[in-house]
């Protein structure tokens, strides 16, 4: 089951760099056997183009190295966070890409300003408050974790993304394939709202049941978006 995980992650990682969401070093992958409680992540700082499966570390949720010759990311603190306190979450993804932190950055929600949006995310992206200087001094990695639990329970976990003030994106997913998936979705969509605001900077969010009606039909339990599978 872990060499499964393993090989999922793996491809997950290398999603990021198809997909041309990391530059470099900058971003990982990770996924949780809920069963074991068993993380698997990328290590820190190798290069992409040098990233095997043999690579990749499994740490518990206290961090210990499980299995595994290298160090995990250094993010690996703010990963376990996430998965401890979010039962629904067993992937996650953690970029830097261009648009989507441009918003972090600017410790700015990325509003809901159309239906692509809304099709995916239920409402505004959030951002999280800035860490004190005491939380980054203490605990740095673990305490950005919390940061994101506070936006994640200030949502009801409804969320698959969350922007760090001054930071980065961080996605989420039922599997690191599904983290990945929204890591792309969430670029494009801060890419469309930087777009959407510099044509109109008095723009508004659309009406909120026009959101509704488009992520309700696409991931409601009566969603009608895509076709029936054939039994």
């Amino acid at each position: 089951m872990l060499e499964k995980l393993k090989e999922e992650v793996l491809q997950a990682n290398l999603e990021l760099v198809k997909q041309q969401l990391v530059i470099l070093t900058w971003g990982n992958v990770s996924a949780i056997d809920r069963d074991n409680n068993l993380v698997v992540i990328k290590p820190s700082g190798v290069p992409y183009d040098k990233l095997s499966i043999d690579d990749l570390v499994v740490i518990d949720l206290n961090g210990n190295i499980v299995e595994g010759k290298n160090k995990p990311s250094t993010d690996s603190p703010t990963h376990l966070e996430i998965y401890k306190h979010s039962q629904n979450i067993c992937g996650i993804t953690h970029t830097h890409s261009k648009y989507a932190t441009m918003f972090a950055q600017a410790c700015k929600e990325i509003n809901c300003f159309g239906t692509t949006h809304a099709d995916y995310f239920y409402d505004s992206i959030p951002v999280t408050r800035f860490l004190t200087k005491e939380e980054v001094e203490s605990d740095y990695e673990k305490n950005t974790g919390k940061i994101i639990v506070e936006i994640l329970d200030a949502t009801n976990h409804k969320l698959p993304a969350v922007l760090v003030a001054g930071h980065a994106p961080f996605t989420f997913g039922k599997d690191a394939k599904e983290s990945v998936q929204n890591s792309l979705i969430l670029e494009r969509i801060a890419e469309m709202a930087l777009g959407t605001m510099q044509l109109n900077p008095l723009i508004s969010k659309i009406p909120d049941y026009i959101t509704e009606k488009h992520f309700q039909r696409k991931h409601g339990p009566n969603s009608y978006y895509g076709q029936v599978e054939k039994k």
